[in-house]
Order: structure tokens, then sequence, then C-alpha cells
């Protein structure tokens, strides 16, 4: 199986879909409230992967006053953080957040602190040291603010940081970043941006420090082609 290597300095993980299996609660959520505003849930639930919830309801009704969106975004966060029911790790991410716990890594999230504390227990993960959350940013994914964030408080340049993404607006923030990206699951290539490189689960990754003395990462990834 061909495998594909890169090195880095610090590696910047998403969480819905790339660590953790929320989909079940966020399309519960997300279907109750469009149809209680009147919107078609699948339309809505089309662009709701990746973004914070004001970001969603702007894209489906541009016209809308940004007070009432951020007041749906306040609503959804509520409901998805009380609603962990099916929430488990995707596959592979026990492992791999074990194998990188001593090195430089942070979670990067459109989820504020309380939903990733919640989605994360929830999967028996354990939210890193450094985690930018959707209060620390000013701008929600697709703009890069969370990933640029991420990587200067963990002390790197952007070049030297790898991004775990799995949807479309996480996988465009990661490069506009100017960072590799790592796309996992069956959404990392449905968005006009591809990854770096793809895989289908996380057990297609290692991650292990160079043996030089350096403190660089080589990250190998698995491709089934």
């Amino acid at each position: 199986m061909p495998v594909t290597e890169f090195t880095a300095r610090a590696l910047l993980f998403d969480m819905d879909g790339t660590l953790v299996n929320s989909d079940a609660a966020v399309e519960r959520c997300w279907r109750r409230r469009a149809d209680e505003v009147g919107l078609d849930p699948d339309e809505v639930l089309r662009v709701a992967h990746g973004r914070q919830g004001q970001a969603t309801m702007a894209e489906v009704l541009p016209d809308r006053p940004e007070e009432l969106n951020l007041a749906d975004n306040r609503r959804i966060l509520d409901r998805e953080t009380a609603d962990t029911e099916g929430v488990v790790p995707v596959a592979g991410a026990p492992a791999l957040m074990a194998a990188v716990s001593a090195l430089p890594h942070a979670l990067v999230t459109s989820a504020d602190s309380d939903l990733a504390r919640a989605r994360m227990g929830a999967a028996g993960l354990t939210v890193p040291q450094v985690a930018v959350t959707a209060e620390c940013v000013g701008a929600s994914k697709p703009d890069p603010e969370g990933f640029l964030k991420g990587a200067a408080e963990l002390g790197f340049a952007p070049r030297d940081c790898v991004v775990f993404e799995d949807s479309a607006a996480g996988i465009a923030a990661g490069l506009a970043a100017g960072m590799r990206v790592i796309g996992v699951g069956p959404r990392a290539g449905t968005g006009p941006q591809a990854p770096t490189v793809a895989v289908a689960t996380l057990e297609q990754v290692r991650v292990e420090p160079v043996g030089d003395g350096t403190d660089l990462l080589r990250v190998a990834v698995e491709s089934p082609h």
C-alpha cells in the first residue's frame, strides 16, 4: 500500500467528523431547527458541517439579521451539548491521540468549549491543552483564523503544521492558512478544494518523532490506491 510522508512540527485537529463521530446528534439538532424556521433540513445539513451555527444560517438565509443567526447558534449549541447520544470516536482516533499526547498538537473546532468537552468526553478522548474553540475566534471556518491561532499558540509557523479535517469548510480553512491538510472520511472529497491527501479513517495515519534529536514529526499516511 503506497505511503505518503510529511514532516511537521505541530498537528491541528478538527473535532466533529475528524476525531468524533457526532453526525447523528448534529443531524437531530439541525433538522429540528430547520423545521422550526421553515427550511429544508437537507439543504441546511449540506452546509452545516464544519461551520459555526451563525455561519450556517447566514449561508441559507443571507438576508436574515445577524442577531437572529447568533441566537440560533446559541440555541443549537445548547441542544447539541445536551445531546451526546451516539457520539463515538472516529476509527483510529483514540490510538492516534494517544500517540501524539506528548507532541505539539491542538484542537481547532467550530464548537464552543462546552460542546467540545461534552463530545470529546462522550467519545472517551482528552481535550488537548491547546484548544481553539468558537469563543476564541471572530470568524468561522472556512476563514483560516482558527488554524492560524492554533499554530501561533503552539509556537509554530503555519507551514510547519499539518491539519486534520473532514469538511469542505475546514479543508478550505486549513489550505487558506498555508498548511497541509489530511482529509478524513467521506466528506473530505466533496468540496471545491481537495485536501493534500485523504484517508478513509485515522487508522491509516501514523505519527512519530523523527529520531535525530530535532523537534520534527513524521506523519505517514497510507493511501488506498
